[in-house]
């Protein structure tokens, strides 16, 4: 069970019992060698949070072995490019700079950075350069809130 839906199924009950929303899972790095977990709380994730997380699914994994492949686990707050994943992070967000990349082409592009206007159980609908773009889960490759630092006056906004 080397698939990423397979693998939430399996993971995500342990990490709600301890308290915790399995946000995201993906594999990443070389050949997908590393098995990436974010994980979010009401009051935020702290670096024991992490630890707690890492010890309870570390054993799930090794008791079902669904990762034939050798892998590294890495558990993880969300961060400030946090992932949307769910409609309900969709929905939380709104009003919230994103960028989101398309399996396919939708009116001519892929990626979408912009205003997230609005959210229902089948889609998200972003602004970009004044037009609305109503963009479904199922065919979202990526999903992340766009970071915005605001600067001093007369300076250039940024993200990280």
């Amino acid at each position: 069970m080397q698939n990423l839906s397979g693998l939430r199924t399996l993971l995500e009950p342990p990490v709600e019992a301890l308290g915790y929303e399995l946000l995201h899972l993906e594999f990443a790095g070389r050949g997908g060698s590393i098995l990436r977990l974010y994980i979010d709380a009401p009051g935020g994730i702290e670096l024991d949070d992490c630890e707690t997380v890492s010890k309870q699914v570390s054993v799930v994994l090794d008791v079902e072995d669904p990762v034939k492949n050798a892998y590294t686990l890495e558990v993880s707050s969300p961060g400030l490019d946090r992932p949307l994943v769910k409609p309900a992070h969709f929905r939380k967000f709104t009003g919230e700079r994103v960028r989101i990349v398309m399996q396919a082409h939708i009116l001519g592009r892929r990626r979408f950075t912009g205003t997230l206007v609005a959210a229902d159980d089948a889609a998200a609908e972003v602004e970009v350069d004044g037009e609305v773009y109503r963009l479904p889960y199922d065919e979202m490759e990526s999903a992340r809130i766009e970071p915005v630092f605001d600067v001093p006056a007369g300076g250039r906004r940024r993200k990280c």
